[in-house]
């Protein structure tokens, strides 16, 4: 048995000559859930305990979003044009700023949202981990609701699945006729809700400064590296044969752990050194 893609228009609404796209609204969905978590968030430790002109407010919730928004739309797109197709951009620069015409890459919008943070921690006199430990267990719900926005959207859909798999589906989109992954709903089940479950269960608790940043960065990129051996590249890019066979996507989720790790050692580290300090 085989599953056929079940056709979704694109648009949620029209009003008059105003489309209401579901794309548009999963972004919604995703600032809305950010904004719950974060002030769930504001009860953990140890913001919680922070007191005097350092406290964590709802002021501090509101302003990470809005300079979170923008370093997701101004890194992601910048990511996708140097990521993934630099030379025709390089070509046609004015394209760049034709966000309409689809185009965003995660790991240009993680880059984004971490200037934006920094930027946020810097204007208002935190420590920047201790922000970037604030807003880690927030995002998953978010990657969560793209993945949902690229289903609805019949886009980035998987490799040839084998016959047996029951949850095959043919996306015509993609013009064939064969049984693909549904990779958007492994990525959702993946980079979204697992990883958030785990990373709000663990961020519950009152860790080293930097370890839950480093948590994320290595659970996701770990489970997009896993996403990416069902997900099929861009036609752009296919695959690196050259060498080991990866994606870019895999590529780019490399560094992530790497980064993740040496983050966690630092925090351990850190936090050793300060318990001796202490002794």
């Amino acid at each position: 048995m085989v599953l056929t893609y079940p056709h979704i228009d694109p648009v949620a609404l029209q009003l008059g000559p105003v489309a209401i796209h579901w794309y548009g609204l999963t972004y919604l969905a995703a600032f809305g859930l950010f904004m719950l978590l974060a002030m769930m968030r504001l009860k953990h430790q140890p913001y919680a305990s922070v007191q005097g002109p350092k406290a964590w407010t709802r002021k501090d919730v509101e302003d990470i979003l809005f300079f979170g928004v923008l370093g997701v739309i101004i890194g992601g797109r910048l990511g996708y044009c140097l990521f993934y197709k630099p030379a025709y951009y390089a070509q046609h620069p004015l394209e760049v700023f034709f966000v309409w015409q689809g185009g965003m890459s995660f790991h240009g919008g993680m880059l984004g949202v971490i200037a934006a943070q920094w930027w946020f921690a810097h204007t208002r006199n935190k420590p920047f981990w201790q922000v970037m430990d604030f807003v880690a267990p927030c995002v998953p719900t978010g990657l969560a609701s793209g993945r949902v926005g690229n289903f609805i959207n019949g886009e980035l859909w998987g490799r040839q699945a084998p016959d047996w798999l029951p949850w095959g589906m043919i996306f015509p989109q993609s013009g064939a006729t064969f049984a693909r992954h549904p990779s958007q709903i492994y990525q959702f089940l993946l980079e979204g809700l697992l990883l958030f479950v785990l990373l709000w269960l663990y961020a519950r608790k009152d860790r080293a400064v930097g370890k839950v940043s480093a948590w994320f960065l290595i659970g996701y990129g770990a489970f997009r590296f896993i996403a990416e051996f069902f997900r099929e590249p861009d036609a752009h890019l296919m695959w690196l044969k050259d060498s080991t066979g990866l994606s870019m996507g895999q590529w780019l989720c490399v560094p992530m752990i790497v980064a993740g790790a040496l983050l966690w050692l630092w925090a351990q580290r850190r936090a050793q050194g300060a318990v001796a300090v202490r002794a």
